[in-house]
């Protein structure tokens, strides 16, 4: 009896063995056919890198590279394509009316004598606002025009980004915040518009402005020193 028993509990282990070796195989089998795990294979979809459909949205502004390209339209209506420039110097400037630090340059006259400058050496100069509508800095319509007018801009063109395509392309952070692109559209400057981050208009005078350094070097052939700086001002009201 006693023998019984210990053939039937020996009978089990070994089928027991047999199926858990069975199991093994199977599973290796399916990890073979599957091929080795792929590197953000399995990943959270929203860390993973997906592809983007429209080319430019993958384009962002970085010194020594070519400059996102963009249209916009002005406070008239009309549209401008930074592309159809080339061939001539871009600045572009953030802007935002109410904020004390573009109120430091306009409000004593620089911003707009330092667009006039531009202007007579063939520079073109845009000016920018990314504000959201119902967000400090948005003007539509009349009250736009007769901002635009009583800032007495120098600018080419005053451009509308409501919704912010244009300054997320370039990462613009604060207003003032200046960009200098080549006849080539080449991006030679990103950063602030001078050395010295504060709102009064009496620091303007001896101040380094890196728009016009970036811009006489250019041209003078040169090597830009500064083509990178940290911009300072009021937030972009995104």
């Amino acid at each position: 009896m006693k023998a019984n028993a210990v053939f039937y509990i020996i009978a089990i282990v070994m089928i027991g063995a047999v199926f858990f070796t069975a199991m093994l195989v199977e599973r290796n089998k399916g990890s073979s056919a599957q091929g080795p795990r792929q590197s953000g294979e399995g990943d959270d979809p929203a860390r993973s890198p997906q592809p983007d459909g429209d080319p430019q949205a993958a384009e962002t502004a970085e010194v020594g590279k070519p400059a996102p390209d963009f249209t916009a339209t002005d406070a008239q209506g009309n549209t401008h394509t930074l592309s159809s420039y080339r061939g001539k110097y871009v600045v572009l400037e953030w802007f935002n009316a109410q904020c004390p630090f573009v109120r430091k340059y306009y409000d004593s006259g620089a911003m707009q004598e330092l667009q006039q400058a531009c202007g007579d050496k063939g520079v073109v100069w845009l000016t920018i606002c990314s504000s959201a509508k119902g967000k400090q800095g948005y003007y539509e319509g009349e009250a736009l025009t007769n901002l635009i007018e009583k800032e007495k801009s120098n600018a080419t063109s005053y451009l509308v980004d409501t919704d912010g395509t244009v300054g997320r392309r370039y990462a613009a952070k604060t207003t003032p915040h200046m960009f200098v692109i080549s006849p080539e559209g080449l991006l030679l400057y990103a950063g602030a518009i001078d050395n010295r981050p504060s709102v009064r208009p009496s620091d303007i005078e001896g101040a380094a402005n890196y728009v016009v350094q970036a811009l006489d070097a250019a041209m003078a052939g040169r090597e830009i020193e500064t083509t990178s700086t940290k911009s300072y001002g009021c937030s972009v009201k995104y």
